[in-house]
């Protein structure tokens, strides 16, 4: 294609668009080839467009590769929760979490996920088809949820079930037998055994955690979101933050 092919292209663009911007002249596009100018957002659009090519395959031309965002943002220290996702070709690649962040995230909380967060690097993507978001939802385990300590560990992933939000009694035989539940508080989310007494829900930690009960009146300050079905940890070099650094939920009540 020559020059004054893609200069006629743009100017079709352009007039589609009703915005000059997006017009790429011949001289400007020389000035482009010998790395005078880089094209701005408008330009580099119609670039994409007229070529048939997409824009990481542009940007990369730049010296720019989107598939080092996740790398380079765990340079810094996190402030969001964040939403993943991705469109990736072939069972062989792998995504790099986190794409996308928000602006509220602290990684000592714990939070409910509607995909899935960056803890784990890169993720097969034939791993990521598996889960199945549309009937799934997928938390994380605050670095200060010790509740369920040491049988999961602050700072895992969790899968949970929402069509299943009514506490289960009975006798367990092991620990992992007795349901485990995501809840939702007023200003949060908590997870661990339950029980419902005289209208409180009680947030019952593991026998060797430092977290005490935890009394909630419910459904106005806890509700139940879904039993967690599966959980995803890591059982070496992880972070975990100090016991003595442990602070209370400020939501409800606790009782030893």
């Amino acid at each position: 294609m020559t020059m004054r092919e893609v200069e006629r292209r743009s100017q079709r663009l352009a007039l589609s668009k009703g915005n000059p911007d997006f017009l790429v002249s011949h001289s400007w596009l020389r000035m482009i080839e010998n790395s005078r100018y880089v094209p701005g957002i408008h330009k580099f659009y119609a670039l994409s467009v007229i070529y048939h090519c997409s824009c990481e395959e542009l940007l990369a031309l730049f010296g720019v590769n989107l598939a080092d965002a996740a790398k380079d943002q765990a340079m810094f220290e996190w402030t969001a929760t964040h939403i993943a996702s991705a469109s990736v070709d072939g069972d062989s690649a792998q995504i790099p979490f986190p794409v996308r962040t928000r602006q509220d995230f602290k990684p000592e909380g714990t939070q409910l996920l509607t995909r899935l967060v960056q803890m784990w690097g890169d993720v097969p993507v034939a791993l990521v088809r598996q889960l199945d978001v549309r009937k799934s939802l997928y938390g994380y385990l605050g670095l200060r949820d010790y509740s369920l300590f040491p049988m999961i560990l602050p700072g895992s992933f969790l899968q949970i079930d929402p069509n299943e939000t009514k506490i289960k009694t009975g006798v367990w035989r092991h620990e992992w037998e007795r349901p485990i539940y995501f809840v939702e508080l007023r200003n949060g989310y908590a997870c661990g055994w339950c029980e419902l007494t005289n209208g409180q829900l009680l947030l019952l930690p593991h026998v060797l955690s430092p977290q005490g009960i935890r009394s909630f009146a419910h459904p106005d300050q806890a509700e139940i979101i879904g039993r967690v079905t599966g959980v995803a940890m890591r059982i070496a070099s992880g972070e975990l933050l100090p016991l003595s650094d442990l602070s209370r939920e400020p939501h409800g009540s606790a009782r030893s």
